[in-house]
Parts: C-alpha cells; sequence; structure tokens
C-alpha cells in the first residue's frame, strides 16, 4: 500500500492559483487511481477530481471543472492538482487518495485505499 504526503496548500486571494502535489512512497503507484478530495469546516469530505492508473481518464466535480486540472508524473510517484481562478468556497483542506487499479473514477471516499494527512488550502475573498 502507498503512503501520501500532501503539499503546496496556502493562502491565497480570490482568482489566483495554487498547485498542490501529492508525493507517494512504494513501486506500484503507477497501478493507483490517485485522487483529490477536500473537506471545508462543518462540511462532508467532498470528491474534487481523480486521474485512473495509465492516465488514460480523468473526472472532476462539476464545481472544478474548467478551473481544476489533475495530472500524474508517475516516474515521480507524484499526482497533482493546478487550481486556477480560485473561489472563497474553494477554501478546505484537501486530501489524495489512492485506490488501487480502481476503475472506472468513482467519487465515492471508500472506493480509495490510502490517505494523505492533508494540506490546508485557504482563498480569501
Amino acid at each position: 500500500q502507498v503512503q501520501l504526503v500532501e503539499s503546496g496548500g496556502g493562502l491565497v486571494q480570490a482568482g489566483g492559483s495554487l498547485r498542490l502535489s501529492c508525493a507517494a512512497s512504494g513501486r506500484t503507484f503507477s497501478t493507483y487511481t490517485m485522487g483529490w478530495f477536500r473537506q471545508a469546516p462543518g462540511k462532508e469530505r467532498e470528491f474534487v477530481a481523480a486521474v485512473t492508473w495509465g492516465g488514460r481518464s480523468t473526472k472532476y466535480v462539476d464545481s472544478v471543472k474548467g478551473r481544476f486540472f489533475i495530472s500524474r508524473d508517475d516516474a515521480k510517484n507524484t499526482v497533482y492538482l493546478q487550481m486556477n481562478s480560485l473561489k472563497a468556497e474553494d477554501t478546505a483542506v484537501y486530501y489524495c487518495a489512492a485506490g488501487y487499479r480502481l476503475h472506472p473514477v468513482v467519487p465515492e471516499s471508500h472506493e480509495y485505499d490510502a490517505w494523505g494527512q492533508g494540506t490546508q488550502v485557504t482563498v480569501s475573498s
């Protein structure tokens, strides 16, 4: 099972950009579908985006389509979330998740096997 460590969170003004990274340990990273979830204060954890193992397909929640982009670099065991045109409602703790050979991409958190510790993203309006 992979272990995940997120980085790249921080404070940004509305309209700005951030890139989150999630570094994974282990030699089998390429066999995991990688996802990003987020949890705002007082709200349930919500699916944001995911990319399948092999990188052949991606999925996004409607609220981030056209603004957020997920990518992976299997040579570096890393998945990224490029977040553009950030809004105050994007403020949350962002979690990286891994699902072994998960296909197709599903937004249900219980389908993912491993989770990072989270990184805070705060968007000021």
